[in-house]
């Protein structure tokens, strides 16, 4: 069986704790499989630092977690992770919500606890300026304040930006109009002079086409005329 738990470091009376994958058999502080987080105690709050994929991948895969290890998937969201895939597959939930559901979570849970460490940082201080009579210097602005700030801030200039965008693509655009309708506007009238022109050239050849025949009636008739001349002469008795 593998098992999901503590491996004890540290010195006497100093203790932190490795989160390990191992084989039940092997002994505490032994050979693991593999180290998949960080918890020490001795710190206020305690400070755990887990790899949520990695646990939720060797839960999923049958590893038994130990009392101490099932409080710290608990409180790291994993084991709410495999509570929500389980109404996914039962249909209750859809992916999608059960993802957004544990990100809340998770962000909740985070927030949380750097509250309380910047809580104790404070008290901390305060102790401190107690017992050496000085006046602790002023609290730095809580990290979730200032992480709410630069979020407002990108949101704006992600705004301003897609605004800019597009207003300049509504000005290509009007401007791309514009120049097709000046174009469109151009073809016509060249059109139009085009159209005349062939007109003008179609009837100065029918112009010349009528001449033609004309001259060659003339040339007919004069021919006839010239041959009854010629026939009238043979006739004529000689002298």
């Amino acid at each position: 069986m593998v098992k999901i738990r503590l491996q004890r470091k540290g010195r006497k009376k100093q203790p932190f704790y490795h989160i390990v994958i191992a084989d039940a058999r092997a002994p505490r502080d032994g050979r693991f499989i593999e180290k998949i987080g960080y918890y020490n105690p001795m710190t206020s709050p305690a400070t755990i630092e887990l790899d949520r994929d990695k646990a939720y991948e060797w839960l999923t895969q049958g590893a038994q977690p130990t009392d101490t290890a099932r409080a710290i998937l608990r409180f790291k969201g994993v084991l709410y992770r495999k509570h929500l895939e389980r109404g996914v597959k039962k249909g209750a939930l859809t992916e999608e919500a059960a993802a957004e559901m544990h990100n809340d979570f998770i962000t909740a849970k985070d927030e949380r606890t750097a509250k309380r460490f910047e809580e104790e940082a404070l008290k901390k201080l305060a102790r401190l300026a107690e017992i050496s009579g000085v006046a602790p210097p002023p609290p730095p602005p809580p990290v979730v304040e200032v992480v709410k700030e630069v979020v407002e801030e990108a949101t704006e200039v992600v705004a301003d930006t897609a605004e800019n965008v597009k207003t300049a693509a509504e000005t290509v655009v009007e401007t791309a109009a514009e120049v097709v309708a000046e174009v469109t506007e151009e073809v016509k009238e060249v059109a139009v002079e085009v159209k005349e022109k062939v007109k003008e050239v179609v009837a100065d050849v029918v112009e010349k086409v009528k001449v033609k025949e004309v001259v060659a009636d003339v040339v007919e008739k004069v021919k006839e005329v010239v041959a009854d001349v010629v026939e009238k002469t043979d006739d004529a008795p000689k002298a």
